[in-house]
């Protein structure tokens, strides 16, 4: 069989549809790798490949190869090279596969790589070119009118950057990537955002008294627990645990599933609501839906409650935190609270903690002062010695 699955554990080759190794029993996982074994009047070639797709290409690519060599076809010309439209074809169903912002990629690719670079082949792409993208970019706008944020224009570059090395991991490609010379747009990610008492309590209100109440209890159970939008939308009610006051975060953002405490304020917020789908915050029309987007609902609730159009509905993530770091909460604890997988990112609101700095001075003074009384003591009674 030419195509089959490879265990990576026993080394052994199964069936392509096999879900555990005949051999050694491990279990497949949607990462699977794909051995090829072509043969040819005695010449075999084997070769891995990331997925099945791809498998099915280099099947044919080897045979075509072993075929030539059978007859003698010499190919005086050199060998294609591809275009970057060519990889992002293989590449695409990739990131399906492997990655949970496919959809953005898929999103900048055909609004600002293609257009410039989807026809050029891998070998034509130079660094200048990509300086020039990045320059372009910082002059335009976006859908909004605002000029694209730094963020936005390093994906772009990352994106190609991938589709490089993915096209020379495959074997499609050997030759230089353009990216390595080019410098990534410097980023600030470290955009603070929390309410003031006054804008909390006007926030509150108008919770209180919107008319479609699953909404409002999103946005309350948001404010109370930090929770990201999109572990909002996917949030089912068998992923709550009112007896141990625990929620499950089904593959949030960067990690793997996480279970995490909450308040007893914020099971309240659930307690209230009617149970009409098995997500907890339903789409209002169908019901049976996860909520596909609350950035309209949130923009027409901040006109009401007087916040700066500015504050996003991240913000409240970010104003959970705040609110435990600057009562006292340590940073581990809040850590753990808002799913963070490293203490860099944490480490943003270390600064507002409660007189840290200011209380570590005072002791040091107090330290100090002691062990030079102490030191001073010390050689008075040797002295009456």
């Amino acid at each position: 069989m030419a195509v089959q699955v490879y265990c990576e554990v026993c080394k052994t080759s199964n069936d392509v549809a096999a879900k555990r190794c005949k051999k050694c029993g491990a279990t497949f996982s949607r990462d699977k790798t794909f051995r090829v074994d072509v043969t040819v009047k005695g010449r075999r070639i084997t070769r891995q490949a990331p997925n099945l797709t791809v498998a099915r290409e280099l099947e044919a690519s080897l045979k075509t190869e072993l075929l030539r060599e059978e007859f003698d076809i010499s190919v005086h010309k050199s060998k294609k090279v591809l275009t970057l439209d060519d990889i992002w074809e293989k590449y695409l169903p990739w990131a399906k596969e492997h990655k949970k912002s496919w959809k953005d990629d898929e999103l900048y690719y055909g609004k600002h790589i293609d257009p410039r670079f989807g026809k050029k082949t891998l070998d034509a792409i130079s660094p200048i070119d990509l300086e020039r993208m990045k320059i372009e970019m910082r002059k335009g706008t976006n859908k909004n009118g605002k000029p694209y944020a730094a963020a936005t224009i390093k994906h772009q570059i990352v994106i190609i950057r991938r589709l490089y090395n993915l096209a020379k991991k495959w074997q499609l490609y050997d030759g230089p990537n353009p990216v390595s010379s080019v410098q990534m747009p410097k980023l600030d990610n470290q955009k603070t955002e929390f309410l003031t008492e006054e804008e909390f309590q006007r926030l509150m209100d108008t919770i209180a008294s919107w008319p479609y109440r699953p909404t409002a209890c999103l946005f309350k159970f948001a404010l109370f627990t930090g929770l990201r939008q999109g572990e909002l939308r996917k949030l089912q009610w068998n992923d709550v645990d009112f007896e141990h006051s625990m929620v499950t975060l089904q593959d949030p953002k960067g990690s793997k599933t996480e279970t995490i405490p909450i308040s007893a304020e914020a099971l309240e917020i659930l307690r209230e609501m009617e149970t009409v789908s098995e997500y907890v915050f339903p789409n209002p029309d169908g019901g049976m839906k996860a909520k596909s987007s609350i950035i309209d609902t949130w923009k027409s609730m901040k006109k009401h409650a007087d916040i700066p159009t500015s504050f996003r509905f991240h913000g409240l993530r970010h104003n959970f935190a705040s609110w435990l770091v600057s009562n006292g909460v340590d940073l581990a604890t809040v850590q753990k609270l808002m799913s963070h997988q490293n203490a860099s990112t944490t480490q943003r609101y270390a600064h507002l903690m409660p007189g840290a700095a200011k209380d570590a001075a005072s002791k040091s003074g107090k330290l100090f002062t002691a062990a030079a009384k102490k030191d001073k003591t010390d050689n008075v009674v040797e002295l009456r010695k």
